[in-house]
C-alpha cells in the first residue's frame, strides 16, 4: 500500500510539474508564429526564417491585409509576435483596446514620401492645389510633419506627431488637403497636385522613393521606425532575442538594403 501511494504521489508531483510548465506562457524555442502584412516585412521576416531554420528554430508566418488584425490576434494568443508597425500605430491600438503588448526591438523604417504626376519641386505648388494625405491617426500627423519640413505649412507647437489638418496654424497658398485611406492614395495620384505616401503603398504601385518621390523624410535615423511587438509577458523569452539577433545580422541589412533600394531602410 505505502509502494503505491508513493507511486501514486510522485505521478502527480510530475503532472503538477507540467503542468507549471505547459502554463509558463513562454515561447516556443522551436518554433514561433510571426504575423506580417504583405509585402517588404514578409519578404524581410522570410529571410530571417531562414536563418532560423539553420538553428533548429522554425517561425511560420501569418499574412495579414489590414494593421488591425495581427495586434488582435497577438494579444488573444493566435500569434506569438508580429513584425509590421511603428511606435505611435502600436501605442493608439494599445491605449484605446487595452491591448498587453509591448514593443522589443526596431525593425526597419519606411520612409514617407511626397509623390506627384504633376510637379517636379514642392516650390511649384500652387495656390488651392489639392494635396492628399493619410486619414489614419498615426500617418496623417507624419505627413503633416513632412509637409512642414518641406517648408510648405506650419504646425502648432507639439503636436508634429499627435496633430491633424486642425492643427495648421499657416498655410500660405491655401492647399486643400484630402485626407484618404492610405492605401487608396496612389489611385487617386492624377486626381491631386501631390500627394503623401507611406513607402509600402507607393512600391504597391512601382514608385520608389528615391526615383519618384518630389520629396522625402530621412533614409538615416529615420524618425518612424517599425517594430516587432509580443505579448507584454513574452518580452524578455529567449527565443525573441534569438530572432533580434538573426533580424539585426548583418545578412539581414545587406538583403534589405540590395531589395529595396532606400524605400525600405534598417532601422537598427
Amino acid at each position: 500500500m505505502k509502494r503505491v501511494y508513493l507511486t501514486g504521489l510522485i505521478v502527480l508531483i510530475i503532472f503538477a510539474l507540467a503542468g507549471c510548465s505547459s502554463n509558463s506562457g513562454t515561447l516556443s524555442e522551436k518554433e514561433i508564429t510571426v504575423g506580417v502584412t504583405g509585402g517588404p516585412h514578409q519578404q524581410i521576416m522570410e529571410q530571417v526564417s531562414k536563418l532560423a531554420k539553420k538553428d533548429g528554430l522554425t517561425i511560420h508566418l501569418k499574412v495579414f491585409n489590414d494593421y488591425n488584425q495581427p495586434n488582435t490576434a497577438l494579444d488573444n494568443g493566435n500569434l506569438d509576435a508580429s513584425s509590421y508597425q511603428t511606435l505611435p500605430f502600436l501605442k493608439a491600438q494599445i491605449k484605446d483596446r487595452g491591448y498587453k503588448i509591448t514593443d522589443v526591438f526596431k525593425t526597419v523604417a519606411l520612409p514617407m514620401g511626397i509623390y506627384s504626376n504633376k510637379i517636379k519641386n514642392l516650390k511649384d505648388l500652387k495656390k488651392g492645389d489639392k494635396i492628399a494625405i493619410p486619414n489614419d491617426p498615426s500617418s496623417q500627423p507624419r505627413s503633416l510633419t513632412l509637409l512642414e519640413k518641406a517648408g510648405v505649412i506650419k504646425m502648432k507647437k507639439g503636436t508634429q506627431r499627435t496633430g491633424s489638418t486642425r492643427d495648421i496654424v499657416s498655410n500660405p497658398k491655401h492647399l486643400e488637403f484630402i485626407s484618404m485611406d492610405p492605401a487608396q492614395i496612389t489611385s487617386h495620384l492624377d486626381e491631386v497636385t501631390a500627394a503623401a505616401i507611406n513607402s509600402n503603398f507607393a512600391m504597391g504601385a512601382d514608385l520608389t522613393i528615391l526615383n519618384d518621390s518630389v520629396y522625402h523624410e530621412s533614409l538615416t535615423h529615420n524618425s518612424y521606425p517599425n517594430y516587432f511587438v509580443v505579448r507584454t509577458k513574452n518580452k524578455n523569452d529567449k527565443v525573441i532575442k534569438q530572432i533580434k539577433s538573426y533580424y539585426h545580422s548583418a545578412h539581414i541589412k545587406a538583403y534589405i538594403n540590395k531589395t529595396f533600394h532606400g524605400s525600405v531602410v534598417p532601422a537598427w
